[in-house]
């Protein structure tokens, strides 16, 4: 199995509410990362200031079906949406999300923190749960290199 080289983390932070420019779909979990590149790509075409990196947003997780997600720019001038302020689990990593998301979850079950998420129909749904892209995917194509945010709201958040 291989190994996630953690950078920073796993950790607790507050974060500010912070707002951004998005692009919302719901694509099948097969795939799923060649159109979070793709629309990443696109909020780059638009050539908006940015204040920040950009993000893949999962909103609701179904694993057998379909993903509601969005890739998103911070844009505090013209972001309609926002990720909401509140406390957040946080680890920085680079390459193997799968295994950083596993290591994340199981963080905060072995501390005593619940995440802020639920069950619909459309899957496991999160207040808030991104990857925040420290890498610039336009200067640096090799995903295995780059540097990864990966943040979870906390249930003690809402």
């Amino acid at each position: 199995m291989p190994t996630v080289e953690i950078i920073d983390g796993p950790k607790v932070v507050s974060q500010p509410e912070i707002h951004y420019v998005g692009l919302l779909v719901i694509t099948p979990f097969r795939g799923m990362l060649a159109v979070r590149d793709k629309l990443i790509a696109e909020l780059h075409e638009r050539n908006l200031p940015e204040a920040g990196p950009t993000f893949h947003r999962l909103n609701a997780i179904d694993m057998n079906g379909d993903m509601d997600m969005e890739a998103g720019g911070v844009e505090p001038h013209q972001g309609e949406a926002a990720l909401p302020a509140g406390s957040y689990a946080t680890l920085t990593h680079v390459d193997h999300a799968r295994q950083a998301n596993k290591l994340l979850l199981g963080w905060t079950g072995a501390n005593g923190r619940g995440l802020g998420r639920g069950n619909d129909p459309a899957g496991d749904r999160f207040g808030c749960r991104y990857e925040a892209f420290l890498t610039d995917p336009r200067t640096e194509r090799g995903k295995t290199t780059w540097r990864v945010q990966l943040t979870i709201r906390l249930a003690d958040a809402q």
